[in-house]
């Protein structure tokens, strides 16, 4: 496998909010040094997730790296709380609220419902948020209408590079002509991208066949019509769609129908190829934002959300095989990193 550097992180303006979530460990860490950032300071972060999936838990681990790079480090000086709400918006209330009944010193929200939930559970307190993950933090009004902080939050954009995605499926598929897309109805983020989509789909002699869903149910029902209408699917960051996505590969692979990832782990675990963001690092340079918030030279009030802007192309030449699919090799071979076999799940 070959292997570059992965998502580049340019600086926007970002959101206010809070966020909390009712963790595994219910005790406080001392802190001497509390948020002034003195030498003998210890913190407790609460850490919610909305989903187990690849792409989420590299946010994760991206931001425990960064943390520990700022001198904040787990079972030293760092305790932390995590949870995870199982696609659940309701549980990622209930998490972000338990988070705020324990005091943290800051919560880490990985995914757009679980910022939005810490972000209303935080109001009425100190505790900073610090989201990852989060494709439209405007949409999802974590940001104003000119991308500045609404609150004591800030955070890492996860936003699709929609155009350079469409341009490699031209490229692989120069014949498509309609591309299908599942997202969830009630998640912000994707309601957002699908716009983006249908606004360049033109450009690229595309046509944007949409199917919605409100819960991981409905997913095997979207892709079996999906695959009857369309050349090819592409995923968002939708994470209920992404955690049903091994559903998603067996009715599409059955139907030699190519699906497309948003990022390199689905295309690890089977999608053909993906324009896509590195999470590993958007989750470490966001580790660095909070650690600098939790010693005090920075608020997140005041501190910019971070986006990812640059992507890469990742390719799965075993998944292509698997559909009969032919790739392009003079257009593969610069691929960021290219696997040859689909992961286990």
């Amino acid at each position: 496998m070959k292997r570059k550097t992965a998502a580049v992180l340019t600086t926007l303006a970002m959101v206010a909010a809070l966020f909390a979530g009712c963790g595994n460990e219910n005790t406080k860490g001392d802190k001497e040094g509390g948020n002034s950032g003195g030498s003998g300071a210890s913190y407790t972060i609460g850490i919610s997730q909305f989903a187990e999936h690849g792409s989420l838990d590299n946010c994760r681990e991206g931001f425990l790296k960064g943390l520990e790079e700022e001198g904040i480090e787990e079972g030293k000086n760092l305790k932390v709380v995590y949870d995870n709400a199982q696609t659940d918006t309701g549980t990622a209330g209930t998490i972000a609220e338990g988070f705020v009944s324990q005091n943290v010193d800051l919560i880490c929200a990985i995914a757009t419902p679980c910022a939005m939930s810490a972000y209303n559970a935080c109001l009425e307190t100190e505790i900073p948020v610090v989201y990852t993950a989060v494709s439209d933090p405007e949409e999802a009004g974590l940001a104003d209408g000119e991308g500045n902080p609404v609150g004591n939050i800030t955070g890492s954009s996860d936003i699709l590079p929609v155009e350079a995605q469409l341009g490699m499926i031209q490229k692989l598929m120069p014949e498509a002509k309609k591309i299908g897309i599942i997202y969830t109805t009630s998640e912000a983020n994707s309601i957002s991208t699908i716009a983006t989509y249908k606004e360049l789909a033109g450009k690229y002699g595309f046509e944007i066949v949409d199917s919605g869903i409100t819960a991981p149910s409905e997913v095997e029902l979207a892709a079996a019509d999906l695959v009857t209408k369309v050349d090819c699917i592409t995923n968002l960051t939708d994470n209920t769609v992404v955690d049903a996505l091994q559903t998603v590969l067996a009715i599409a692979n059955e139907k030699k129908i190519p699906v497309f990832g948003s990022e390199i782990e689905q295309v690890k675990s089977g999608c053909v190829a993906s324009m896509g963001i590195e999470y590993v690092e958007l989750g470490r340079q966001t580790g660095v934002m909070a650690a600098k918030i939790l010693k005090g030279e920075a608020k997140a009030a005041e501190t910019p959300f971070i986006t990812a802007t640059e992507a890469e192309l990742y390719v799965n030449t075993a998944a292509a095989e698997q559909i009969g699919m032919e790739l392009d090799e003079g257009y593969i071979k610069d691929a960021a990193e290219t696997f040859t076999e689909v992961a286990a799940e």
